[in-house]
């Protein structure tokens, strides 16, 4: 079970784009990479297809999970992630304010 997901919230940690907040769009446990929707934007040549126009365009690059925190659900500040047995069920639970993720 991984720390952090798809579809979590998260604080940038280090970087350009230090202190912005997005949510992650695909995780890369290979490469301990992940997309954040907004964050580390970088502009890239497109050759034209037949399904899309061609151009310059701006899209997310990876970025590396060591420089990205879940932010707490309480007051959306980074915390570190803890697992528990809950009911049975291994759980996350953030090590800030104690909320179930």
């Amino acid at each position: 079970m991984q720390k952090i997901r798809k579809g979590d919230k998260v604080v940038v940690l280090a970087g350009k784009d230090k202190g912005r907040n997005g949510e992650v769009l695909r995780m890369m446990p290979k490469d301990d990479k992940a997309v954040v929707r907004g964050v580390n934007i970088v502009r890239r040549h497109q050759k034209q297809s037949q399904s899309q126009e061609g151009g310059i365009i701006s899209k997310e690059a990876p970025i590396h999970i060591s420089n990205i925190a879940l932010a707490d659900p309480k007051d959306g500040k980074p915390t570190r992630v803890s697992f528990e047995v809950r009911d049975g069920k291994k759980v996350r639970v953030t090590k800030r304010s104690g909320a179930v993720l």
